[in-house]
């Protein structure tokens, strides 16, 4: 049985960097899809929300899946106003209110407080470093990959208001890591409850999901 090809745009967290989904892009082109990972200029400080909108914007047409990334989900918002997707899958995702800015989301959602229960409850440290969040289930050949990729996100993108009205007419995911310190994932299916009304759904690996766990990352979009 054939299966309907169908286009993934997949926005990526702060820095913007579109290789974070290299892994997950090869595995839905080999599963016979189009996917299309997209590069954002997270270290300029003259691009904000709008400009992230209108570059994704040249690669997204009416019926595709939008996938948002962690801080993407600030730039989701504003694009699918813009276009009617099929679905709008949100991953280990900082999921906004309209006119939120990404700087008020931590307070707002309590997200500091949850990360530091966590690392207490889980016996790591409280004090911010890539290898404990970001890295601890990445193979280390691939966070060396990684590296040439890294860049900060601009000041700018945290300060502005989250430009969209509502969310889309369309089918809405949360996926969830079980593993993600950052976010933890008790964090993430609350926010889901309180924001979209959904039960977020959980697969194993961190906040660098796509990365540590691509197999079941795609499994899971091509099942939506």
């Amino acid at each position: 049985m054939n299966v309907k090809a169908r286009r993934f745009v997949l926005i990526p967290g702060a820095g913007g960097v579109g290789w974070y989904w290299s892994r997950v892009a090869a595995g839905l082109t080999d599963a016979g899809h189009r996917a299309i990972p997209v590069d954002l200029p997270g270290d300029d400080e003259g691009s904000g929300l709008a400009e992230y909108r209108d570059i994704v914007l040249e690669h997204a047409v009416d019926g595709d899946v939008i996938v948002a990334q962690s801080l993407g989900a600030f730039t989701a918002g504003p694009v699918c106003e813009q276009i009617t997707p099929s679905a709008l899958v949100f991953v280990n995702a900082m999921i906004p209110m309209s006119g939120e800015t990404a700087g008020q989301w931590w307070d707002h959602v309590g997200s500091i407080d949850a990360r530091n229960s966590a690392a207490d409850a889980n016996g790591y440290s409280r004090e911010f470093d890539l290898e404990t969040y970001f890295l601890h289930d990445i193979r280390p050949e691939i966070a060396l990959e990684g590296e040439p990729y890294q860049r900060p996100e601009s000041d700018r993108v945290f300060a502005e208001p989250c430009p969209f009205g509502a969310w889309p007419q369309a089918p809405i995911h949360v996926l969830a890591g079980a593993d993600d310190r950052f976010f933890p994932v008790a964090l993430q299916q609350r926010v889901a409850r309180e924001r979209l009304g959904l039960e977020a759904d959980i697969v194993p690996g961190g906040h660098l999901v796509a990365l540590s766990n691509p197999g079941g990352v795609v499994d899971y979009l091509l099942n939506r």
